[in-house]
């Protein structure tokens, strides 16, 4: 069954009601906000990004195609790597679909201090990831969170005896952030937002596994308000007026 959408126009904000048990969530909006019936109306900003490959890119860059975001971090050990294996189901897919060129996944980082080209590249090979992963400055990372509501927060380490994947040395800071996997449509804008983690069957590709911590484990055997590859590959089907996508097609 397809995802359910409900958008609201409160005040400032827009309350996006999702069903299928994923809770709702408020995102903050500028003040300027405009709904047109059950549309928002307010294009992505223009906010210069860099890619693994080291090329510069803008997501009005790919204008034309349904694009899936998710904010994530390379040294995260929870939900990001779930959200990740999530993202090699879709992409599999969608390519069986033949609709590799209708759709874009982009993983964008809540960490540009840490999160460099190579480090992105590096992060990509380990996970077996052809999807855009993606930098940027610190402003410009804050400038197009802020746009989309996600909120993250450097935090100290939960367990301070884990090892940076990419370094080999103990982390030194978390960040913690929004879990919030957004779809914006083939003119740019903001459609659907699922908050939640990666509903991935108790099965992530060992590489990934590897990066998981006691909480990740938790997670990946018991999400909190999960979503799954499929609940994403549908509401692509829904944007693109598509036949739906299945998993494993």
């Amino acid at each position: 069954m397809f995802t359910r959408i409900r958008l609201l126009a409160i005040g400032g904000a827009l309350l996006l009601a999702i069903a299928a048990g994923v809770s709702a969530y408020a995102l903050t909006r500028p003040p300027s906000l405009t709904v047109s019936g059950s549309q928002l109306d307010v294009p992505v900003p223009q906010v210069p990004l860099v890619n693994q490959d080291g090329a510069s890119f803008t997501l009005a860059d790919l204008h034309g195609k349904v694009v899936v975001v998710y904010p994530f971090l390379t040294a995260c050990h929870d939900q990001c790597p779930l959200a990740t294996a999530a993202f090699i189901q879709m992409q599999a897919a969608i390519k069986a679909a033949g609709l590799a060129d209708r759709v874009a996944l982009v993983e964008i980082t809540v960490d540009p201090q840490r999160d460099t080209p190579a480090r992105l590249a590096a992060y990509a090979k380990l996970a077996s990831a052809d999807w855009t992963m993606a930098t940027g400055s610190a402003e410009n990372i804050t400038t197009l969170w802020k746009f989309f509501g996600v909120v993250a927060q450097q935090e100290p380490v939960v367990d301070p005896g884990l090892l940076d994947w990419y370094t080999g040395k103990p982390d030194t800071y978390d960040v913690n952030h929004t879990p919030a996997l957004i779809f914006l449509d083939a003119q740019g804008h903001e459609r659907i937002v699922l908050v939640g983690t990666a509903d991935v069957r108790g099965s992530i590709p060992n590489a990934l596994e590897g990066l998981l911590d006691t909480e990740g484990h938790q997670d990946l055997q018991n999400p909190s308000e999960p979503w799954t590859a499929q609940q994403a590959l549908d509401n692509i089907s829904i944007l693109l007026g598509a036949p739906r996508i299945p998993v494993g097609s």
